[in-house]
């Protein structure tokens, strides 16, 4: 069931900024493992690299790219919130953040390919 509050464009990028924060968490100890492993075998993370050239690992990673833009975004829209005097445009803000983070995810994406 959906509440109310559930219904407004703010609480949408509450929820996605909250989401793309789990995403990242649930991404780091996979990102430092192979880290991890590239600093006790070089030749692992040739085997990496050569595997994460594969067409849906380039689209996993352009999600990732998406996940950290619309973070960050996200993040400043929520520093303004709570540094700057309130506006109107809140609204306004939320959806600049969300373009931003797909401007960039599409970028990333184009410039692999």
């Amino acid at each position: 069931m959906i509440r109310p509050h559930q219904k407004q464009p703010l609480w949408l990028a509450f929820a996605v900024h909250r989401m793309s924060g789990i995403g990242l968490a649930l991404f780091l100890p996979a990102h430092f493992y192979i880290l991890g492993t590239a600093m006790k075998d070089p030749q692992s993370l040739d085997t990496f690299l050569h595997w994460s050239e594969l067409p849906l690992v380039r689209v996993a990673e352009t999600g990732l790219v998406f996940l950290l833009a619309v973070h960050c975004f996200g993040g400043l829209r929520l520093l303004a919130l709570e540094f700057l005097p309130w506006t109107p445009y809140q609204k306004t803000l939320a959806a600049l953040a969300a373009s931003l983070a797909l401007f960039f995810a599409v970028s990333f994406l184009l410039n692999g390919i």
